[in-house]
């Protein structure tokens, strides 16, 4: 393996996001905050407790995940889909590097990247409300699983997108309404039984219920079957990578 490869590409994306400090890691947590406020004064105030945890912090796992899935996913997919556009690619392609190590590169700092934004986020919470953490070796295990996760699943997107606004399609339209239908501001235990069943249809149920049992012990579905979903997904994102390196889909022309 080169190692001095993965580093190199890991180190030049985590020196552009200090670059761009303000937009990578200022806006995402002042756009937090601002949810904080919003929904956990404002509806706070109406909802005192969901299943015995107070309204704001019960959200607080549920923003902390809306973040982590949008942040990993553009963070991989621009990181990629820049080369891509100033045909910089070729350069790497065509260096003793394998396509291993230019995935682990990328995705390690975008991974990376989401992985400090949460943990800023966490900090920032209790600011706002009191807050304790049940099992915080499962919650971190859980935040940098779904980190890699989504930063593989950003790679493949950077890849496929022949512009900045497929970029942005799967992120915004996407992600965060599911991450808004997936739990983040509610139990789905709450909805009428056949809603129940409709909502287990979508993935990001399972991350956000999963690492909301690492902070609380109360869950939607069992953290075993969150687990195993997300690592299937992280799966399925490897084997699309391969593939993708394998055929050159997009990469050669």
């Amino acid at each position: 393996m080169n190692g001095r490869a993965i580093v190199s590409i890991y180190k030049f994306e985590m020196a552009r996001t200090l670059r761009t400090i303000w937009q990578s890691i200022v806006s995402p947590v002042i756009s937090t905050s601002l949810y904080f406020v919003v929904f956990g004064a404002a509806i706070g105030s109406r909802i005192t407790e969901i299943e015995g945890v107070a309204y704001g912090a019960f959200i607080v796992p549920g923003l902390i995940m809306l973040m982590l899935l949008t942040q990993s996913t553009m963070n991989a997919s621009f990181g990629i889909y820049f080369p891509r556009f100033t045909g910089t690619i070729y350069e790497l392609l065509s260096a003793p590097v394998s396509s291993f190590e230019i995935a682990c590169g990328y995705v390690g700092a975008a991974a990376t990247k989401s992985v400090i934004l949460g943990l800023i986020i966490l900090a920032t919470s209790w600011l706002f409300v009191p807050l304790h953490i049940e099992h915080p070796l499962w919650m971190l295990g859980f935040l940098v699983l779904t980190a890699i996760t989504f930063s593989l699943f950003g790679f493949i997107i950077g890849i496929w997108a022949d512009g900045f606004e497929q970029l942005q399609i799967i992120p915004l339209l996407i992600l965060t309404p599911l991450t808004f239908l997936g739990g983040t501001f509610y139990s789905t235990h709450v909805l009428p039984p056949f809603w129940q069943k409709v909502a287990l249809f979508n993935p990001v149920v399972y991350l956000v219920s999963g690492f909301r049992w690492s902070f609380f012990e109360i869950s939607d579905v069992s953290p075993a079957v969150s687990l195993a979903m997300t690592v299937a997904f992280l799966v399925l994102c490897l084997v699309v990578i391969w593939w993708i390196f394998r055929t050159g889909y997009r990469l050669k022309k």
